[in-house]
């Protein structure tokens, strides 16, 4: 069903809105009509996934109408790719200050944290035809007013965007906010201008030493750098340097 977020000022992001109840995963249901054609900018949104995830098929947690559960279709380039990944937590940082004035970050690859608690993810799948890009998919779980203490499994590491604010914040406000900032940034993308140095000093993952799972290796080392690609360079204890594309 097609919906229209009262106040929505995008040119491109949430264009069209298509909202569900309850559906399996908004991921799968948004390749779907990627691969179908459906306009860039198209959003999917629920109130509740049966089969949502998170990176590497990981469980999402979410009560009904409690989060924001949406997947977004964009048509970037291939050499646009690494900065859509950083414009999807940057808007959420952005919203969050927006929206509540609290201050958020980025771990790398693709969580927002408030004080070290995660409070969204995001997730990219890519469709491909050969080697040519046909779309990019965009995940985005950002809790608004989940009580994760409900959770026993995320009710030490997670947080919600009412908790942190210290009142009850409407999931509209926040959902019209983030299609805003996001279709900023898709935008700047598309003129190629530079996301990643906005991105970058959001990110509180460099100077720690972090453990990374990429396949079916894990390295561990001091974060040192985060690249343009977004990849990730660590020193091993042994002084030695990896990059990592990916990982946890």
């Amino acid at each position: 069903m097609k919906i229209v977020l009262k106040g929505l000022k995008t040119t491109i992001v949430g264009h069209d809105i298509l909202y569900y109840r309850t559906l399996p995963s908004t991921m799968d249901f948004a390749k779907k009509l990627a691969g179908e054609g459906v306009q860039e900018g198209t959003v999917v949104l629920c109130d509740e996934q049966t089969e949502g995830r998170g990176r590497q098929g990981r469980k999402w947690f979410a009560s009904p109408s409690g989060s924001i559960l949406m997947s977004v279709v964009f048509r970037p380039t291939l050499g646009q790719l690494p900065q859509l990944n950083m414009l999807g937590s940057l808007s959420i940082v952005h919203t969050i200050e927006r929206l509540a004035g609290i201050k958020s970050t980025v771990k790398w690859p693709n969580d927002v944290l408030i004080d070290g608690r995660k409070v969204a993810g995001i997730l990219m799948e890519n469709i491909l035809q050969g080697e040519a890009l046909q779309a990019a998919i965009l995940g985005v779980g950002l809790n608004v007013s989940l009580d994760v203490s409900s959770y026993p499994e995320i009710s030490s590491i997670a947080t919600s965007l009412s908790a942190q604010a210290g009142r009850d914040l409407n999931r509209d406000d926040v959902l019209r906010i983030l299609l805003e900032e996001m279709d900023t940034l898709y935008q700047a993308v598309k003129r190629n201008e530079d996301v990643y140095h906005r991105w970058l000093p959001r990110v509180e993952t460099l100077g720690k030493t972090v453990r990374i799972k990429s396949g079916q290796s894990v390295e561990e080392g001091l974060a040192q750098s985060i690249n343009p690609d977004g990849s990730i360079t660590l020193r091993r204890a042994d002084g030695s340097l990896v990059t990592i594309a990916t990982g946890e």
